[in-house]
């Protein structure tokens, strides 16, 4: 049973008098049930409540927060089909994505506990004192990683689990040390209404301090700022619009007396560069594939091909033919929002428009029924490399082909793009050879490069980087998937000539957590 209020802590709240309801996508109507909007008092005993939490949580071992992260991922499981069904209605996505989705997210939650649970995440430097060094005796000198306090997080569109209320950047902020508060997404208030009280039951099954966790309702402008503006929110989570991101990360920087960093994934296209003796040999297969990736999810990722590069010869247009023949018999398909629907359509009018496009094919427009089409662009490098426009994300079922007289104009054309989540190499050996200046300033561009496949896919991995260059994301030194997600929401502490007794466990001479150190450029397990 949804009750449509705001968890401030463990206390459930519906302090204010206005409300959210949510639509839904699949039955075209307003879902019943209404979700009350927070109160600036809500708000700020949110962040009231984070900041005595945090005091606390930041001193819980890591075994501790492993098994709190752990018996979040049972209390999401125990919520069972409910919690399935109602992200159906809210997202218009289909049963099996988001049993998928569900699983990656549990995953998310595992793979932090295990690092927890391992311990060498805090990065733990240990240079010894050497009292006789002459001229000057060298002092005892340690580092790690400590929490950074508070986190808000808001809640994505595109996944309602993974990205969102539990999605990575609550599991990897909760792991390094910080207490949450989320900011709901207002697509799926259900979903995350079930979730974070999944999350508080496992607060409280695991005696976390109240305040560990908080999940706000309300309007993104007004009450997302509150919380971004306020003076004990130490850092920010986001995934969404460039328009959002920035806004977020403008306001995180100029409007409070202390900037904090802003962790903002936003705009990607993600470019393929589809080289030629490859296609040569296998362009019928390859239309069909990046068809399948362009067209996945109603094209709603955020890795998404958006953009494709092709030489010019008898190979690529087999495979343009092919790929418009595949696309063209797609059908149209329920997008996450009404808001999503429109800007998609309204988006692939902007490229239709500009000078040098053309328009291959077209989907008719079913935004009145929630729907996305396919569409397929064509423009030449030299218009590309002219007109940034031609570089706006169309978050849907289309992407702009771009065709190179030879690989130089190539060159010319990648070094023109902005920052991305991810790049994709389609080659045999004999093009990585031939092309090997292009695929290197593609490494420059994009944080992600994948070699023979498509980018959509996110593998929640040790190795993984999601993330990239701007304006992909705000910080192209970090990631929000895999598990060094974590060093976000971490800062570096030193400690100078600090008695043993008083040290954090990590950092003591007898390595009580049998963490792997490095002592004195070298990395061991032994004790001091």
């Amino acid at each position: 049973m949804l009750k449509g209020c705001n968890l401030i802590g463990q206390t459930e709240c519906n302090e204010g008098d206005q409300s959210l309801l949510a639509f839904s996508t699949v039955t075209r109507s307003v879902l019943p049930k209404n979700f009350f909007i927070a109160t600036t008092r809500e708000i700020n005993n949110a962040v009231l409540k984070a900041e005595i939490a945090f005091e606390v949580y930041k001193d819980i071992t890591g075994e501790i927060k492993a098994i709190f992260l752990d018996t979040i991922a049972e209390e999401i499981m125990a919520v069972g089909d409910d919690l399935i069904q109602r992200a159906i209605l809210e997202t218009g996505l289909q049963e099996a994505r988001l049993i998928g989705e569900r699983g990656r997210t549990i995953g998310q939650l595992k793979l932090f506990a295990d690092l927890l649970r391992e311990g060498s995440w805090v990065e733990a430097v240990i240079d010894t004192a050497l009292p006789h060094r002459k001229p000057f005796p060298h002092a005892d000198i340690r580092k790690m990683q400590v929490p950074i306090g508070p986190v808000v997080v808001f809640g994505a569109s595109n996944f309602p689990f993974a990205f969102s209320t539990a999605g990575g950047d609550t599991a990897s902020a909760l792991a390094a040390g910080n207490p949450v508060i989320v900011k709901a997404h207002a697509s799926h208030l259900g979903t995350n209404e079930l979730v974070a009280m999944a999350i508080n039951n496992a607060a409280k099954k695991c005696n976390m301090p109240d305040g560990v966790f908080s999940f706000v309702i309300g309007p993104g402008a007004e009450t997302g700022m509150q919380l971004v503006k306020h003076p004990g929110v130490k850092a920010v989570g986001f995934t969404g619009s460039y328009k959002g991101g920035m806004a977020i990360y403008k306001a995180a920087v100029n409007e409070r007396e202390t900037p904090i960093p802003v962790y903002a994934e936003m705009s990607s296209i993600n470019p393929v560069l589809l080289l030629p003796s490859k296609l040569k040999r296998d362009a019928t297969t390859l239309a069909e594939q990046i068809a399948g990736s362009v067209t996945l999810g109603t094209g709603q990722f955020c890795t998404n091909p958006g953009l494709i590069f092709l030489i010019e010869d008898e190979s690529a247009d087999i495979f343009i033919k092919r790929f418009t023949e595949v696309l063209s018999n797609e059908s149209p398909a329920t997008m996450l929002n009404s808001d999503i629907c429109l800007n998609y359509y309204k988006s692939r009018r902007i490229i239709a428009e500009q000078n040098g496009v053309i328009t291959l094919f077209k989907g008719n427009d079913f935004s009145e029924v929630y729907q996305g089409s396919t569409a397929l662009f064509l423009t030449s490098a030299r218009d590309f490399i002219n007109n940034p426009k031609l570089q706006n994300e169309m978050f849907g079922p289309a992407t702009l082909l771009v065709k190179c007289k030879h690989a130089l104009e190539l060159l010319q054309a990648i070094e023109s793009l902005h920052g991305q989540l991810t790049g994709t190499v389609i080659a045999d050996n004999a093009d990585v050879s031939n092309y090997l200046k292009c695929i290197d300033v593609l490494y420059t561009k994009v944080g992600r490069i994948v070699y023979n496949g498509v980018p959509t896919g996110v593998e929640v991995c040790q190795a993984m980087v999601h993330g990239g260059p701007f304006p992909s994301t705000t910080d192209s030194r970090t990631t929000s998937v895999g598990a060094d997600a974590i060093k976000r929401f971490v800062r570096p502490l030193c400690l100078q000539d600090c008695p043993d007794e008083f040290l954090p466990e990590a950092l003591r001479n007898e390595n009580p957590l049998n963490l792997m150190r490095k002592v004195n450029g070298s990395y061991t397990r032994e004790s001091l």
